[in-house]
């Protein structure tokens, strides 16, 4: 079945406008989003929690081991964080961008605010589903996630394995937005919901179709 047009979900009879974001203020609505918890944000904030003291741990052991007079782990370390605050965002940016041209979007456009940390990739006026949405969101993370196990296999007796495990830790925080995002479709789970991007206005709309 496809979705509803942006002229249909404007059908006050039949859909309701349940949220109004405007891009520049996605970090302060994601963590409003996150605050409010659901079942699909407490198993991502416990992952969370996993990931940022395994990043530690590796992260200290590191620097550790640099004052024992091995300091390859520590020099793979630092590429880590220099990768995962440049070349990583860019490549979450466009997992995101591959996965919305995958469910049929057109032009995909990548914005972004930088004073706020602030990324994003989307397709104008596109109306998004729930499950179509999940894929977006999820696509980085469950991405990465795979690539970074496979090197930890693939590395397991190398000091490779530390640029690895920093760049898993640090990617869960980067996907916190797309779950913040992701837990609005979860909050009225009996609806159905539905987004879309105006590029001109920078807001995404979200509007759940009302019960007869």
């Amino acid at each position: 079945m496809a979705n509803p047009t942006i002229k249909e979900l404007q059908n006050k009879e039949q859909f309701e406008l349940i949220a109004q974001l405007n891009h520049q203020q996605i970090k302060e609505f994601v963590i409003q989003q996150l605050l409010g918890g659901g079942k699909l944000v407490r198993i991502f904030m416990i992952y969370q929690v996993v990931m940022i003291l395994l990043g530690i741990f590796f992260l200290t052991r590191s620097i550790v081991q640099t004052f024992q007079g091995y300091s390859e782990p520590f020099y793979y370390s630092l590429a880590a964080i220099l990768f995962c605050f440049s070349l990583l965002i860019v490549i979450h940016e466009l997992l995101h961008g591959v996965a919305l041209k995958l469910i049929g979007a057109k032009q995909i456009n990548f914005g972004g605010y930088l004073k706020k940390f602030i990324f994003y990739a989307e397709a104008d006026q596109f109306v998004i589903n729930r499950k179509q949405f999940a894929f977006i969101a999820l696509t980085p993370l469950i991405v990465v996630k795979l690539l970074t196990l496979i090197g930890v296999l693939l590395f397991l007796n190398s000091p490779v394995i530390y640029f690895l495990i920093f760049v898993m830790s640090t990617h869960s925080l980067f996907c916190a937005g797309d779950i913040g995002l992701l837990s609005i479709f979860y909050k009225y789970r009996e609806s159905e919901i539905y987004t879309y991007d105006v590029k001109a206005e920078k807001t995404s709309y979200y509007f759940m179709r009302k019960h007869n």
